[in-house]
């Protein structure tokens, strides 16, 4: 049976897009978005007549729809269009899981349609900024995201475990239970960032790798629209239409070159994502979180009672001052500021978890 709601999304978006291409003063924009809306159309039409359904049975617009429309009248169509960024991606997976269901062809051609709009909005000068950074990619260099992960993970680790620490020290006296605390708050948030981050990289491969799939399948069944789609993202950065029209041509004589441009152009599917190794970054979490973890337990090896108290604390806010000050790679931010801010943040964290446990450790000891 075919989810009616899939439908209607289809036909708000192909609605939409012709707002938008009615109310673009750009010409070229314009073409595009009234394309995109007859390919909305299409695939509405496509979903009834392959489940058997009437033409007629197609759904007008919806409510929320046409309080877009008006939205987009009062205070600009730049907010219809970010909405529609949003709409793409829920577009797309409702077309691919009502063609799993019902056996019907594979598409993931709607993702084109998510890489045209970012085009649009990163060449149009009219849309508001908070649109543009909301909307733009996120790649960034193997090196800044690696460093970006050993500071977080560091601080995760530090002020985590420092907490637990500091909540287990108040509570009790004894230098052996504040220690296998540690340890223990160590081992376990290591294990689930670990365990996080092998999901999360994994996850993304399996995407990627059935999204190629998917796309490999629509080139082989539909040629005819991946080129047309092509010519549209092409035509959305700027390229004259015929220009567009004779490289998507072009591209389409070579399957296997067409299957490579079109998961980077239509998919944003470069080849260093699908380079990452999901055991590397578990390993890596797991020693990152483990590094800061450590540091508040180091003095409880050794001492016990308010000497170990002092010392961790000590150990503690140097290491938060020297995360908060490798933050300043990323802001821009006075080094001082930054460093010292976090380690206000912490030892406040710290605090409250252990003036948690004196109150818990009174009140059992009475």
């Amino acid at each position: 049976m075919i989810n009616l709601k899939n439908i209607q999304t289809e036909v708000d978006a192909g609605f939409l897009y012709g707002v938008l291409a009615d109310n673009e003063e750009d010409k070229n924009v314009a073409n595009v978005f009234r394309q995109m809306s007859e390919i909305e159309q299409s695939h509405a039409l496509a979903f009834l007549q392959k489940n058997n359904m009437d033409a007629s049975m197609l759904p007008s617009p919806s409510r929320r729809a046409r309080v877009l429309k008006t939205i987009g009248k009062l205070f600009g169509y730049d907010y219809v269009l970010g909405v529609l960024l949003d709409t793409e991606k829920s577009i797309s997976n409702s077309i691919v899981g009502a063609r799993q269901k019902t056996n019907s062809t594979k598409s993931i051609s709607d993702t084109a349609h998510v890489t045209i709009l970012k085009n649009i909005l990163s060449s149009n000068t009219k849309i508001s900024g908070s649109n543009l950074a909301r909307f733009e990619k996120r790649h960034r260099s193997v090196g800044g995201n690696a460093l970006r992960a050993a500071v977080l993970g560091g601080n995760d680790g530090l002020v985590s475990n420092f907490s637990l620490v500091m909540g287990i020290a108040g509570a009790s006296s004894g230098q052996t239970g504040v220690l296998l605390a540690g340890l223990a708050g160590l081992l376990a948030g290591a294990l689930s960032m670990a365990l996080g981050e092998w999901i999360s990289v994994k996850s993304s491969l399996e995407l990627y790798e059935n999204q190629m799939q998917l796309e490999m399948d629509e080139l082989e069944t539909n040629p005819e629209g991946e080129e047309k789609e092509l010519a549209l993202i092409y035509i959305s950065k700027g390229i004259p239409e015929e220009q567009a029209k004779t490289m998507a041509k072009d591209i389409m004589l070579n399957k296997e070159h067409a299957h490579e441009i079109l998961i980077k152009e239509e998919l944003g599917i470069n080849p260093e994502d699908l380079k990452g190794s999901a055991m590397e970054a578990a390993i890596t979490s797991f020693i990152l979180f483990a590094v800061g973890a450590v540091i508040p337990v180091i003095p409880f090896f050794f001492l016990a009672g308010m000497k170990a108290i002092i010392l961790s604390t000590a150990l503690s806010a140097a290491g938060l001052f020297l995360i908060g000050s490798a933050i300043t790679l990323f802001t821009g931010k006075n080094v001082w500021f930054s460093g010292f801010r976090q380690v206000l943040f912490g030892l406040l964290a710290a605090a409250i978890t252990f003036g948690i446990g004196k109150l818990i450790g009174v009140s059992v000891a009475g």
